[in-house]
């Protein structure tokens, strides 16, 4: 165990680990008297968006966990995980801030230990090769290789997960029902800058001449909520949304409006009770995506 970080609160302590038994051994201890454990997995460099499922952790449950784990696997591109922004020291201060109670920080070693196999090779449905799984082979693969990890070592009650990176809620809620594992997903509202930028970590790589018309992609987003509200037809706000996206120093991968569910297009006589536009945009060298619920709720 790492030194205690001190917390805004003079009588409590906010617990740091690297070692997985270490981790457990103290959570052990700290589930007596059935005390849930709230989980919240992040490759730090952490915003508001991701305090956000803190608190939501810290109000439902008597022991909250923050991980900070930049996870290789995950990147199909080595020079992404290269520039991901790294800011243990403000991570640590804003956790505590809050009132986080432990923080995982583990080494690659320590989460892909060369004598166990972490890979995880289950049936997505299709989730996993669609949208970013089409523009980034092998992330999820990855994600649900790390997510798995991570869950077997903190074995939390409940994982906190924000509605941004919407494809990947959708495949970790599969991973989990696949694998029969005791945990519950909580889906958390996207956090907004002020202007209605999602709030990234990526944020922080942005040229600052685009950051403030990288508002562009909510506003798109806005736009085919308004539209599919007035009966405009699916394929014809896809092709207004990507020629809107379309614009100098930005250039969109995609924009698709789905089923919520499965992420399948919706059936245009019928459309489903959950309805979600999907996006991904390149602003000058950097990659954002965002999502908005168009019809119905989470």
């Amino acid at each position: 165990m790492l030194p205690a970080f001190g917390k805004q609160n003079q009588f409590s302590k906010m617990y740091l680990f690297q070692r997985v038994s270490d981790l457990q051994t103290y959570l052990t201890t700290e589930r007596v008297n059935n005390r849930s454990v709230g989980f919240v997995p992040t490759m730090g460099a952490l915003h508001a968006g991701h305090l956000k499922l803190v608190k939501r952790s810290l109000a439902e449950n008597q022991i909250t966990v923050a991980s900070i784990f930049v996870n290789p696997t995950q990147f199909n591109d080595a020079s992404d995980l290269e520039k991901y922004p790294r800011t243990l020291g403000k991570d640590l201060e804003m956790l505590a801030g809050v009132g986080c109670d432990v923080v995982f920080l583990p080494q690659v070693a320590t989460i892909y230990p060369t004598d166990l196999n972490t890979e995880v090779t289950i049936d997505f449905g299709g989730l996993d090769q669609v949208l970013e799984g089409a523009q980034r082979p092998g992330h999820f693969a990855g994600v649900a290789q790390v997510v798995n990890r991570l869950l077997n070592i903190v074995q939390p009650h409940y994982l906190y997960l924000g509605q941004k990176d919407y494809q990947q809620q959708l495949i970790i809620k599969r991973l989990i029902a696949v694998l029969q594992l005791p945990v519950k997903v909580v889906v958390v509202a996207t956090e907004r800058e002020s202007d209605g930028l999602a709030m990234s970590s990526r944020n922080l790589l942005l040229d600052p001449e685009l950051r403030p018309r990288s508002v562009l992609l909510q506003q798109t987003l806005e736009g085919a909520k308004n539209r599919l509200a007035a009966g405009e037809p699916v394929p014809e706000i896809e092709k207004w949304a990507l020629e809107q996206l379309t614009q100098p120093d930005f250039n969109p991968e995609y924009f698709s409006i789905v089923n919520g569910e499965n992420l399948l297009p919706p059936d245009p006589a019928t459309l489903p009770d959950l309805v979600v536009a999907c996006t991904a945009v390149w602003a000058g060298k950097v990659r954002l995506i965002d999502n908005l619920v168009l019809r119905g709720s989470l």
